[in-house]
């Protein structure tokens, strides 16, 4: 195997699906799901840092999600608030560095708060950089972006919609994993995700650890990237990389 194919991604993108069947499985309210879901993301953060990925993207609650039942969604709220205050000082410690990306017009001030607050806490971390996506839409990202660019009177290109969109701090991911058995992206990252490997877990996302990680990125590994190109013009390419490097 080449050394390309072995590289780690450095860009992970994660739907995380299944706390709620998680939880109905075990005859526990749904919330209770959500809440190991806070601990499985908290292992996959530590994860991602010692396995040498410097992006982590995460589907946390979607624009779709305010149809839910009143009282999980409040739960949810609830839930981003407390572990918000509770996960800063592991983040600022382990050298995260925060990003939360959506919609935050509709969100409570509290929440809104502990956002902000968690974010200029960890401002001056580099190891890897979090990005929490809540309430966020992948339709909304791009008519915000566009939206955007016509306020400011200027030309609506591929370019300039990347650099208003709201991952635009990050490269795109290599990697974007759903777990949960369902094989769809759920309005996740539409514009950021067009040439991401998809791989798709069985396990629901409390029980994705490390041999589910372990397992997308060996699958991500074996996998050729073209971009467009051909496989052979990418083989070539490598090859003249190689050569270079060794005068």
């Amino acid at each position: 195997m080449t050394e390309s194919l072995k590289s780690v991604p450095h860009h992970i993108a994660i739907v995380m699906d299944g706390n709620g069947r998680w939880a109905q499985k075990r005859l526990l309210p749904r919330l209770a799901g959500h809440k190991k879901g806070v601990d499985a993301l908290r292992n996959c953060v530590a994860l991602c840092g010692e396995r040498g990925v410097r992006v982590l993207t995460v589907f946390a609650f979607s624009s779709e999600n305010w149809k839910r039942p009143e009282d999980e969604v409040s739960g949810l709220m609830g839930l981003m608030a407390s572990a918000l205050a509770k996960e800063v000082t592991s983040l600022k410690a382990n050298g995260v560095r925060l990003h939360c990306v959506g919609n935050r017009s509709q969100l409570g001030e509290k929440v809104r708060a502990g956002l902000e607050d968690a974010e200029a806490q960890t401002a001056g971390n580099e190891r890897l950089i979090l990005n929490v996506c809540f309430n966020y839409g992948g339709r909304w990202d791009i008519a915000q972006a566009a939206e955007r660019l016509c306020a400011q009177q200027l030309p609506i290109t591929e370019e300039a919609l990347t650099e208003a969109m709201s991952l635009a701090h990050v490269p795109d991911p290599d990697l974007l994993i759903r777990t949960g058995g369902e094989m769809r992206i759920s309005n996740f990252l539409l514009w950021q995700a067009a040439y991401s490997e998809l791989y798709f877990s069985e396990a629901l996302w409390p029980d994705f650890g490390a041999k589910e990680l372990d397992a997308a990125i060996a699958d991500f590994q074996q996998r050729q990237r073209r971009f467009g190109k051909t496989g052979e013009q990418i083989v070539q390419a490598k090859s003249n990389k190689h050569s270079s490097a060794k005068h």
